[in-house]
């Protein structure tokens, strides 16, 4: 029986020798700018999940599915890109985010390069043509949702009164319609039925939710080397988070720590949300998305990678604990 970990593992193996294959040989700034976040490494989730998707539905099918499982993470890598550039951060899987190395001019081209890249990669996967434009069109409207859910990331820093539900259709937005999308994608190219398709999707949707909660505990909790962000940078930036939200609604006051912080600081919040109570909640609601994601996927026949596709929901919400 294969294991999660062995699959992804294989999964990035083979989504690596993607990149360099099509982006090995790049020249000039704009593409090797294109290709840095590409090159720092990372899990490859988001083609994992097109790839079981896809085997899900049909057996063996995501071996002609590769090229689109690739857009996904092109997809995901031009989001990264100027979500940095909005954020101002420097680092990024332990590397120098892409526009502090070749500036913010180059920086948005070079997003732009991987968004347009990611249609094309779909458009030359071994499917029919009919599924093909289907998965153009839903990750076409993917991307405008990414886009509306950053747009209101951005303004939620302005207010103080952002609420449970507003945060859980921002990050549905920004991060959970990707993974709906690859789930639905990979589906879709292998042949699912609408009901299966629509199965996939709202697993992905609320898997990614998950993960996003899960990610904001990782940037309080996890040191800069091992998430390879800044520690703590969501609540330094006054980001309105699940965690912050649930803080104000137990009458913390986060306010004092949107400035630099020592690690002492940051540890002595940490406690403070503890004792508070905010921090089980919070884990409790990203178990309920992950949950509700695994439920979703009843539908689909028993198999190895619907398995392994509700393992991938667990995952989400276990990693960096």
């Amino acid at each position: 029986m294969t294991t999660l970990e062995d699959y992804l593992e294989k999964n990035a193996d083979r989504m690596d020798k993607m990149i360099n294959r099509y982006f090995g040989d790049v020249y000039g700034d704009l593409f090797r700018a294109s290709a840095h976040l590409l090159f720092a490494g990372g899990k490859r989730l988001r083609p994992a999940v097109v790839s079981l998707a896809a085997d899900a539905v049909k057996k063996g099918s995501s071996d002609d599915l590769l090229p689109a499982a690739l857009a996904l993470e092109l997809t995901h890598n031009f989001t990264l890109i100027h979500d940095d550039i909005m954020d101002g951060d420097v680092t990024r899987r332990g590397v120098p985010t892409v526009h502090t190395v070749w500036g913010e001019p180059t920086a948005i081209l070079a997003g732009d390069v991987l968004y347009a890249k990611a249609f094309e990669f779909i458009c030359i996967s071994d499917a029919g043509n009919l599924e093909k434009v289907r998965a153009v069109r839903m990750l076409a409207r993917t991307c405008t949702e990414i886009c509306e859910g950053q747009s209101m990331d951005i303004a939620f820093e302005a207010r103080r009164d952002v609420s449970e539900a507003e945060y859980l259709e921002m990050v549905a937005k920004k991060t959970g319609v990707l993974y709906g999308a690859a789930a639905a994608i990979g589906g879709v190219l292998a042949g699912a039925n609408p009901i299966q398709a629509d199965a996939l999707y709202q697993f992905g949707v609320n898997s990614g939710v998950a993960f996003q909660i899960q990610d904001d505990l990782i940037d309080l909790y996890a040191s800069s080397e091992k998430s390879g962000k800044d520690r703590a940078s969501d609540i330094r930036e006054g980001k309105q988070t699940l965690i912050a939200i649930t803080a104000r609604e137990k009458g913390l006051d986060l306010a004092p720590y949107q400035r630099e912080l020592t690690g002492a600081e940051i540890d002595d919040l940490i406690a403070r949300l503890e004792d508070a109570g905010v921090i089980d909640e919070v884990r409790a609601t990203a178990i309920e998305r992950a949950v509700v994601a695994k439920e979703a996927l009843s539908v689909l026949p028993d198999s190895e990678e619907k398995r392994l596709l509700g393992e991938i929901a667990d995952f989400f919400v276990n990693r960096g604990n």
